[in-house]
C-alpha cells in the first residue's frame, strides 16, 4: 500500500519487493478500477467508494486486501470500514497484542513512526483502555490479533460510512443484517442510484408465514434496503481469513447477476486470491449457511474420537449428503458440490470458528449456556443456522417420500445429523456425544439414497412474495417456538454510541 507517499508492505514497512509488485499491480489495477467506475457512472474527480460493513476477521481482511491492491490509486478508489464504536479490548488481549507488536519489527517501526506505539505500552501496563475501532485503524482486528493488517480507515457512524458508498461489502453475521440494513435503507431513501452490495455473510432465517420458507442474507438486504436484487451478490469460498491475508493461495466464487459478477470477479482477483463468477447464487448462499451447521458437528466428532480420520471421513460423507439433499429441496437444478463450493465446506469442517466451537463444547471447555457470541472469535453463526434449518424442515406442511420406508415424512427426518445438532445446541437435552450416536445408528442407510432422490424440489422454500414474513425463527427466537435463552444476541445501536 502507499502510506504518506511511501510504498509499504501489508504490515506497513518499506519493502522493495512490495514496491516492484505494486508497480506491476498498478497497471492492471487501473484498468479494473476504470471498468467499475464506468459501469457505476463515476465522473472524473469523484472517487469510487468501497465500504465494508462489519469488522470481524474476514470482513477486515477483505477490505485490507483491497487496500493493499488499490490503495495507491486513492484519487480513483477509496476504501473504508464500519464497525461499532465503544467495544473495549480486554486486558489479556491488550497484553497479547503488545507481544505481537514487539515480535514484528516492521509493525513496531510503523507504530513508532506514526507515534502510535505508546498507547499499546500503556494498555499493557493497565494504564489505558484500548478500543476495537481504535486498534483496527492501526491494522489490528480484535478477532485476529496474531495477523496484523495494513492500517484501515475506520468509521463508527453508520450513516457517515454508507451514505455515498458505491460498493458495500456486507461482512455482518446473518443475525445482525436485518437491523443494520434497515438503518442503511433509511439513509439511502433519497439516492438516485443504488450501490452494488457484495455479501460475505453465511447464515439464514426461517420464516413460517405465509408458507414455510427460508430467507438468505442477500434476500434480507433486498428486503430492508430496496436495492435491486441484481445489485446484490454473494461471495464465498475456502477462505480462512488469516491465511488469505498471509498470501496462502485461495479461491472464491462471486455469484449473482452477470452485469456485476464478471467485472467484480476481475476487480477482486489477485495472484494469491483467484475469484471466479457463477450464476447460482441460491446454492452457494445456502451452502454457506449449511457448512457452518455441519462444521460444529465436525469439531465435536474430532474431539470425541481423538481426531480419528475414519470417524471424520464417515461424518464428512453423511453431512455432505445432507447438505446436497437440502440444496435439492431449495433449488431445482443446484450447482454441484464441487470446486470452491466443496472446498469451502471442507475447510470450514477442517478449520474455522464453528468447528472450533464444536470441539470446545465436546471437550467441556465451553458450555452451551455461555451463548454463541464468543470473545475473541465473534458470532458462531452455525448455532442459529441449526435452529433455522431444523424448524423449517420439520414443518408438517412439507413432506418428501422416505427412500426406504416408502411413506411421506417431514424433510428433517432424512437429516439425522441436523436432528442431533438441534437436540444438542437448541433443545439442550442431549450431550455432544449424541452426534456419534447419530453416526453409529445401525439403521442408518447409505447416504447416496438422499443424493439420488428424485423430485424433492419444493419451490415455496425460497420465498417469492415481497411482503415481509410474519414469523421468523432466528437467534432472536419466535413466539411460536419460544425464545432462545437470553445472552445469545447482544442488542446494539447501528450508529456510534
Amino acid at each position: 500500500m502507499a502510506e504518506d507517499g511511501v510504498l509499504t508492505s501489508s504490515n506497513g514497512y518499506l519493502n522493495h519487493e512490495v514496491a516492484k509488485k505494486a508497480v506491476h499491480v498498478a497497471g492492471f489495477g487501473e484498468d479494473r478500477v476504470a471498468e467499475l467506475r464506468s459501469l457505476l457512472g463515476k465522473v472524473d474527480g469523484d472517487a469510487l467508494r468501497i465500504v465494508g460493513i462489519g469488522a470481524g476477521a474476514w470482513g477486515s481482511v477483505f477490505i485490507a486486501l483491497l487496500q493493499d491492491a488499490y490503495g495507491a490509486l486513492r484519487d480513483s478508489v477509496q476504501m473504508r470500514i464500519w464497525r461499532r464504536g465503544g467495544k473495549e479490548v480486554d486486558k489479556p488481549t491488550a497484553e497479547h497484542l503488545f507481544e505481537v507488536i514487539n515480535a514484528r519489527e516492521e509493525v513496531l517501526r510503523r507504530l513508532i513512526r506514526k507515534c502510535a506505539y505508546l498507547k499499546y505500552v500503556e494498555a499493557r501496563l493497565g494504564d489505558r483502555t484500548l478500543y476495537a475501532d481504535e486498534i483496527l485503524r492501526d491494522g489490528f482486528c480484535v478477532n485476529m490479533i496474531d495477523t496484523p493488517l495494513c492500517p484501515l480507515k475506520v468509521v463508527t457512524n453508520l450513516q457517515e460510512a454508507v451514505w455515498d458508498a458505491d460498493i458495500v461489502v456486507n461482512a455482518l453475521p446473518s443475525t445482525e443484517i436485518r437491523p443494520v440494513f434497515q438503518q442503511i435503507g433509511r439513509f439511502w431513501r433519497e439516492r438516485r442510484t443504488m450501490p452494488v452490495i457484495i455479501s460475505l455473510a453465511k447464515g439464514v432465517e426461517a420464516a413460517l408465514q405465509p408458507v414455510p420458507h427460508i430467507i438468505t442474507p442477500t434476500q434480507m438486504i433486498v428486503d430492508t434496503t430496496g436495492v435491486p436484487a441484481e445489485n446484490v451478490l454473494y461471495l464465498g469460498g475456502p477462505n480462512i481469513a488469516a491465511e488469505v491475508y498471509n498470501r496462502e493461495y485461495a479461491n472464491a466464487r462471486i455469484c449473482g447477476s452477470e452485469k456485476w459478477r464478471k467485472p467484480l470477479a476481475r476487480f477482486l482477483r489477485q495472484p494469491h486470491f483467484v475469484v471466479w463468477d457463477n450464476s447460482d447464487l441460491t446454492t452457494h448462499e445456502v451452502m454457506g449457511g449449511l457448512k457452518n451447521v455441519y462444521a460444529i458437528g465436525a469439531g465435536m466428532v474430532g474431539a470425541l474420537t481423538n481426531e480419528s480420520a475414519t470417524s471424520k471421513a464417515v461424518y464428512f460423507a453423511h453431512c455432505t449428503s445432507e447438505m446436497i439433499y437440502i440444496t435439492h429441496l431449495l433449488a431445482e437444478q443446484p450447482e454441484r458440490l464441487a470446486g470452491p463450493l466443496l472446498a469451502d465446506t471442507y475447510v470450514t469442517l477442517l478449520k474455522g470458528r464453528n468447528a472450533w466451537y464444536g470441539e470446545k463444547l465436546a471437550k467441556g471447555e465451553l458450555k452451551i449456556e455461555m451463548g454463541d457470541n464468543i470473545s475473541g472469535k465473534g458470532m458462531i453463526q452455525g448455532v442459529s443456522a441449526v435452529e433455522a434449518f431444523h424448524e423449517l424442515l420439520r414443518q408438517p406442511s412439507l413432506s418428501v417420500m422416505h427412500p426406504e420406508l416408502n411413506k411421506p415424512v417431514a424433510p428433517v427426518e432424512l437429516c439425522p445429523i441436523l436432528r442431533a445438532l438441534y437436540k444438542i445446541l437448541i433443545q439442550r437435552n442431549a450431550p455432544p456425544g449424541a452426534i456419534l450416536q447419530a453416526l453409529r445408528d445401525e439403521n442408518m442407510y447409505d447416504p447416496r439414497h438422499r443424493i439420488e432422490m428424485d423430485a424433492v424440489y419444493i419451490p415455496q422454500l425460497l420465498r417469492a412474495e415481497k411482503e415481509p414474513p410474519l414469523t421468523i425463527v432466528s437467534n432472536l427466537g419466535s413466539k411460536e417456538f419460544g425464545s432462545r435463552p437470553s445472552g445469545l444476541v447482544t442488542p446494539f445501536s447501528p450508529t456510534s454510541p
